[in-house]
């Protein structure tokens, strides 16, 4: 293990939050005499000088360092670099907040941090800008990833920045055909800020201020869920502002490997997308499932306001992001079912999305589909094609054993989080553990979307803490710090 280079990694990993956290002074110094700021500018300033602090004595610790890196620096890398993130993001809310506890600082910041979405906290028209930004702007951190920011723009990284790109992104090597790891990466960089900015100025056209605007253009191209207001995308009341957040919502949950065959007019490529087409296909089949059950049902007027709820509703479920429109609670228990369903199977890989991801549940299903015809027909062989291509062995291997493993935590989460919530129901226990661990934000029950989980003990938020985070990164980064073997020193 190279602990010296992992050392220096780490501490421009700190250096970027400390930047973010500098932005966030700089809006408090901006709305300094609203209420609440002259606390947020201290608490961002004793931030932003304990994140600095802390990443120039890592990087001075990791001054000198070899700079190679093989696949369990990798690993160390994103799953420490998330735990540290979310750690250090916390300390605002505990500075800023009066009585804020340090798990439910935690829970936030790991919600902000793995565009989770989910929240322990109301009353958010009541908070200083600054710290609103920060869980906003925090959100659309996350979204990227701070490890791909930092394997854009160090190219010191060389081979070792595909390892850890493909460890954090979901993405496979043979996506970087088209040239060096740092320069894809930095493409994927300026298409997330490009994307970002269009979706700014389309809020802002559909009527909401600039402020909101950049808030919720963090939170929607990131497929996170935070709002600014309480009342999330209801607040608004306005079918304009929603249908521009489904748009970005579904560029946001789209591989970004597919937005630059777009842009470069790839369109064959492009078109012969599996995970694209069959993602597609469930936002409409969902969508139109449920207008219909809310039409037949009777709780919505017309046509349009159920079709844009359901629209609304599916896709936020879908993409991850969480934000809410109406209270899908309330509805029959077959629209609830839907809307389970999109939660475990999320967006693309490749994307800023959660859940399994389509392609694995794709790929999944066409195994079983072939299995199922090996039972009569020993002798078939059929290859399993996914973008135009076959799929070798070892990757369909590999996405078995990770549903396998993402289905045994889910139970084993649901199993913990009974234990420690026992007056928790049934349904709240399943989707409070599902909800985080595929980083969706609002469950049912308990946890539905006009509840939080600000009434759960510490233990219970530092569990789904720890899920979230394990769901963003994909395991694999944060089971492997648990090995033993991971940390010997072997030839």
């Amino acid at each position: 293990m190279n602990y010296r280079f992992l050392s220096r990694l780490l501490g421009f990993i700190f250096g970027a939050l400390g930047g973010a956290f500098l932005v966030c002074l700089a809006i408090a110094l901006l709305h300094r005499d609203d209420p609440g700021e002259p606390t947020a500018i201290r608490g961002f300033q004793v931030s932003a000088a304990a994140a600095f602090i802390i990443g120039g004595a890592l990087w001075l610790l990791g001054r000198g360092a070899t700079p190679r890196m093989f696949r369990k620096e990798a690993l160390c890398l994103v799953g420490i670099g998330w735990i540290l993130a979310s750690l250090m993001g916390a300390v605002p809310y505990v500075l800023i907040m009066d009585g804020c506890r340090l798990s439910d600082a935690l829970f936030e910041s790991s919600s902000g941090i793995t565009t989770t979405g989910a929240s322990v906290f109301t009353g958010f028209e009541e908070w200083p800008r600054s710290l609103l930004f920060w869980r906003q702007f925090s959100q659309w951190i996350g979204g990227i990833g701070i490890v791909v920011f930092f394997v854009a723009i160090l190219g010191f990284l060389g081979a070792g920045g595909k390892i850890l790109f493909t460890n954090e992104s979901s993405a496979k090597t043979a996506d970087f055909h088209h040239g060096r790891i740092q320069s894809v990466v930095a493409r994927l960089f300026f298409l997330y800020i490009g994307i970002s900015a269009a979706c700014f100025a389309s809020l802002r056209l559909a009527g909401m201020d600039w402020y909101d605007a950049v808030c919720h253009a963090f939170t929607t191209v990131s497929t996170a869920g935070f709002s600014t207001r309480s009342d999330s995308i209801a607040a608004f009341n306005s079918p304009g502002i929603e249908w521009v957040m489904i748009v970005f919502m579904i560029l946001g949950s789209i591989s970004f490997f597919f937005h630059l065959l777009i842009l470069r007019r790839e369109w064959r490529p492009a078109g012969k997308n599996t995970e694209v087409i069959a993602y597609l296909f469930i936002l409409l089949a969902a969508s139109a499932v449920v207008a219909g059950l809310l039409v037949f049902d009777g709780n919505e007027n017309g046509i349009h306001e159920p079709v844009r709820t359901a629209v609304f509703q599916v896709v936020s479920i879908a993409s991850t992001s969480g934000f809410g429109t109406a209270d899908y609670d309330q509805w029959p228990v077959f629209g609830r079912a839907v809307l389970l369903v999109l939660m475990i199977i999320g967006g693309c890989a490749a994307s800023t999305a959660g859940g399994a991801k389509v392609i694995r549940i794709v790929v999944a299903t066409k195994i079983c589909f072939t299995h199922v015809e090996k039972s009569f027909r020993s002798n078939v062989v059929r290859p399993i094609i996914a973008n135009g291509k076959p799929i070798d062995s070892g990757t369909r291997e590999n996405i078995l054993i990770y549903l396998v493993l993402l289905g045994l935590i889910a139970m084993g989460g649901v199993i913990v989080f009974s234990l420690l919530e026992p007056n928790i129901s049934l349904e709240g226990s399943i989707s409070s553990v599902v909800s985080c661990f595929f980083n969706i934000g609002p469950g049912f029950a308990e946890i539905g979307p006009t509840e939080n989980y600000g009434s759960l003990g510490d233990a219970s938020k530092i569990l789904l803490s720890l899920l979230m985070i394990m769901g963003r990164i994909e395991l694999f980064a944060v089971l492997v710090l648990f090995l033993p073997t991971l940390w010997k020193k072997l030839s």
